[in-house]
């Protein structure tokens, strides 16, 4: 899948980095990833799908 830009943290709506699904406002359920110094939001879908390789720290472009 093409990953979407990440946001900033004071973004309103939030896009998935792998899925692109909007989430309105800060959903508290969604993964934030931290790769080479750039955040990357993680829908909860997406988070679930590929929890073991978040968990290993690899790289979203791993999975």
């Amino acid at each position: 899948m093409d990953q979407q830009p990440s946001q900033p943290a004071d973004t309103e709506n939030l896009v998935c980095s792998r899925c692109g699904t909007v989430a309105d406002g800060r959903p508290p359920t969604w993964t934030c990833s931290v790769e080479n110094g750039i955040r990357h939001y993680f829908c909860d879908t997406c988070a679930r799908e590929n929890i073991r390789a978040i968990e290993g720290r690899l790289d979203s472009a791993w999975w």
